[in-house]
């Protein structure tokens, strides 16, 4: 059937409009606004049923009888839906009941900025008698199923701790008050912090403030897996609703500059570690409309300052009553933990030392574990760390250059602790640049530095092991010996490699 005996029309998109002030959770997905047996028996019960079948949780009123308190279960239903859809009917505006709906769901999209989808309906009898095509339900359907999935919250971490006092922090950055900006805020720091976590709870409660929104996740690896085009084409998926099908990424900075430059959106690009990446998904703030907010997560922080975000946030280990009912709440389910297990609990908070990956991998792994079994793992994380955390952890290594694998491979094995001058001394000595390669360290989040040079434990840990793996059974042949009975093995048995 051609476009023009269509028996209904949507809403035009200006009715569209997308934005939430806050992150109340829906109760219904879908609620359906509609006057008249008729309408009921043919087409609302055909478009109910589709929603159901799609799993989209839909208010009806099921033919209740009218009273203060149905009225009041209704006005709770539509303020407690995601999407609101009218059906405009003959008739529609006789009825103040219709009419108490309709000013309660103008007053959601005015306030909460629910969505609405007006419908005005007229189908010829016949073929609601015979049955024929589908109503052009499908249409609607495909619409509430893009706004679904686009509009969904991002599963987020089971337990949050400090996360109140980091988002007010953060939303300083994000200056959400003002519309007549697009603003791009990095959060940086080391690998399992918790950066993906926090701008995944940034998105959940934001998202619906925006016309258009989109969470590209751990983009070091989607960018090997798929490529930089599949990235530009989820973005624009996300955001638009529709697959553009972009198969060159020059030609994808263009649609995206051209068709989003007017929208206001919300853009999270989570584990960046290249410039080429900014440059391709969110090159410029003038790709973006007004209001446009671009979040970008790294663990490269002059990556930021090259790309020259706005604001930059950095994101810091927990204090100690933090990582303390961080991994209580992991190991116990409770925020302090069982007194019998007060001293294998203490080594393991000396071990973690505040990193959140740390706290949340061990405490799930130990859960419902004996003492015994505890101090058995603790010993063996203390020699061969958890391959989960050093996982995370080694991304940030695998971006450096030779040299600067180098430098932190040495301080991670003999220099942690020594006083910087003496470092770059003999860094110098081995012409590896300390100079350059330093900061480049420091930027990724890999060593800090003031008098003395300083790593996270885990970070040393990760850079040792990386080492031990070199040759797990043959140390003599290891490019770095630090571990004493190593030492006196090698020299004692004369296996050093040449």
């Amino acid at each position: 059937m051609s476009t023009s005996s269509m028996a209904f029309q949507l809403g035009s998109s200006s009715s569209l409009s997308i934005s939430s002030s806050s992150i109340r959770r829906s109760t219904h997905d879908v609620f359906l606004s509609f006057r008249g047996a008729d309408v009921r028996q043919s087409f609302i019960s055909h478009l109910y049923g589709a929603l159901h079948k799609r799993g989209i949780n839909t208010y009806i009123d099921n033919n209740l009888k009218r009273g203060e308190e149905i009225l009041s279960e209704l006005l709770k239903a539509i303020d407690g839906s995601m999407i609101s859809i009218i059906v405009l009917f003959k008739n529609y505006s006789d009825s103040k009941w219709c009419l108490d709906e309709l000013l309660k769901i103008l007053e959601c999209k005015k306030m909460v900025k629910q969505i609405v989808l007006p419908i005005f309906y007229d189908v010829d009898p016949l073929d609601v008698q015979h049955q024929k095509g589908c109503y052009f339900i499908l249409d609607i359907i495909t619409w509430v199923d893009s706004i679904m999935v686009n509009r969904t919250f991002l599963n987020i971490a089971k337990y949050l701790v400090r996360i109140e006092s980091r988002l007010r922090d953060i939303y300083q950055h994000l200056s959400l008050e003002k519309n007549d900006i697009t603003c791009m805020v990095g959060i940086f720091g080391t690998g399992g912090i918790g950066k993906t976590t926090i701008s995944k709870e940034i998105y959940n409660r934001i998202f619906r403030q925006f016309e258009g929104s989109c969470f590209l996740k751990n983009i070091i690896e989607s960018s090997k897996a798929g490529g930089l085009i599949q990235l530009q084409n989820t973005l624009l998926y996300e955001i638009l609703g529709e697959n553009l099908d972009v198969r060159d990424c020059d030609r994808g900075i263009n649609v995206i500059s051209h068709r989003l430059h007017s929208k206001r959106v919300l853009l999270i690009l989570d584990d960046v570690d290249e410039l080429k990446q900014l440059e391709t998904l969110a090159g410029d703030h003038k790709w973006f409309g007004l209001g446009s907010r671009i979040i970008v997560t790294t663990r490269d922080q002059d990556l930021l300052d090259i790309f020259k975000v706005d604001s930059k946030y950095e994101l810091k280990i927990l204090a100690y009553n933090e990582a303390r009912k961080l991994f209580s709440l992991h190991a116990f389910e409770k925020e302090e933990p069982i007194d019998n297990y007060a001293k294998v609990f203490e080594q393991v908070m000396q071990y973690a030392k505040g990193l959140p990956l740390t706290l949340t991998v061990l405490g799930s792994n130990l859960k419902d574990k004996k003492i015994c079994q505890w101090e058995s793992a603790f010993d063996k994380y203390k020699q061969i760390p958890n391959e989960n955390i050093l996982s995370v952890l080694q991304v940030s290594y695998d971006g450096l250059e030779e040299h600067e694998k180098d430098m932190f491979l040495d301080i991670a094995c003999f220099f942690k602790g020594e006083p910087l001058d003496d470092v770059i001394k003999i860094f110098e000595s081995c012409h590896f640049h300390p100079n350059c390669g330093i900061p480049k360290l420091i930027d990724k989040c890999l060593i800090t530095t003031g008098f003395n040079i300083w790593m996270h434990d885990l970070l040393q840990d990760m850079g040792r092991e990386i080492v031990r793996k070199e040759s797990p059974k043959k140390p003599g042949t290891c490019s770095r010996l630090w571990f004493h009975e190593d030492i006196r093995y090698v020299l004692e048995e004369n296996t050093v490699s040449s």
